[in-house]
């Protein structure tokens, strides 16, 4: 593939480097992408909500009347579903939602996001470098960059001061190589990489 431009603190060319056309020229497959995501906000949902069922709920278990000749309609229980403080049938219990895909099919859909960020032109290569670990700091130095909107920052493992530092700006995310993910990807609108974390990305998603 073509060499992409590398870019300094101060927003100038610095240096080249060249993408993997397996990770970032890979076939950009919609369906893949969509289950993906499907499994993404799947896993992430919480599943608390929970009702009581008939045993659960408050109430004797005592027939309220005798069967017959009362006039009344028949009744077994207080706890019947059908009586306004009866329990619930089929309610809600908590439970998980979360399931994975096959490690192909997921490893594919990120190869399409990426692909699909460098095909756009919403692929930023920077070394990052920052005079002070201040969030105003950051915020220049990534739109000195052209990196404005959504912002999917991926910096070093032991860069956790401006992941620290990141969580004060609302359209930013800041993450590691290794926690890249397609949800992420589509949610942004620029993708910043620094030198380092491209070359992981590189060797981890190929």
């Amino acid at each position: 593939m073509d060499a992409i431009p590398v870019f300094g603190s101060k927003g100038e060319k610095v240096d080249s480097v060249e993408l993997t056309e397996g990770v970032f020229a890979a076939p950009i497959d919609e369906r893949l992408v969509h289950k993906a995501v499907v499994m993404q906000r799947a896993s992430s949902r919480q599943g608390n909500a929970s009702t009581k069922g008939r045993g659960e709920v408050r109430g004797s278990g005592k027939k309220p009347w005798k069967q017959k000749h009362t006039g009344r309609a028949r009744a077994g229980s207080a706890r019947s579903p059908i009586w306004r403080t009866g329990g619930t049938v089929f309610g809600p219990k908590p439970r998980s939602y979360a399931y994975q895909l096959p490690k192909k099919v997921y490893r594919a859909a990120l190869r399409a996001g990426l692909s699909d960020k460098a095909a756009a032109g919403n692929l930023i290569v920077v070394d990052l470098v920052l005079p002070e670990l201040k969030t105003k700091e950051l915020v220049r130095q990534l739109a000195k960059v052209g990196a404005v909107g959504k912002v999917l920052l991926v910096v070093e493992e032991n860069l956790l001061d401006i992941v620290r530092i990141g969580k004060n700006v609302r359209l930013l995310k800041v993450l590691h190589a290794k926690d890249l993910n397609v949800y992420d990807l589509l949610w942004c609108e620029k993708l910043v990489v620094t030198r380092g974390e491209l070359q992981k990305i590189q060797e981890v998603w190929v």
